[in-house]
């Protein structure tokens, strides 16, 4: 007996979910708008102007222009981990920027 009323319980909790709709969160292109002007634009490291690199934290003028200076002797970024290689910019610094940056091939017209 204890058995059967425990067995109902689990089905009707089963149906319950079972028959229970999902129901999904859905932003407005007001909202989705909002989001991306909130969310601040990747930095292109194989392009940025060194005020541009100066917006992200942690550089300012001298940091940005010896990521400038890195980026022209090694012919561009190849990844964003290269940033340690500049003078400066450890592995604590680095985890700071590395969601704030991106990196796109370089073009021939860049170089």
């Amino acid at each position: 007996m204890l058995f059967n009323r425990f067995a109902a319980g689990v089905l009707a909790l089963a149906l319950l979910f079972v028959a229970t709709p999902v129901i999904e969160a859905r932003q407005t292109p007001a909202q989705d708008a909002a989001v991306k002007a909130a969310s601040p634009a990747l930095i292109n490291l194989n392009s940025a102007t060194a005020a541009e690199l100066e917006k992200l934290p942690g550089v300012g003028p001298a940091m940005a222009t010896r990521i400038l200076e890195y980026r022209q002797k090694s012919g561009g970024f190849k990844k964003i981990e290269e940033l340690m290689n500049v003078k400066g910019i450890g592995e604590k610094s680095f985890l700071k920027l590395k969601a704030l940056v991106t990196i796109a091939p370089v073009k021939v017209a860049e170089r």
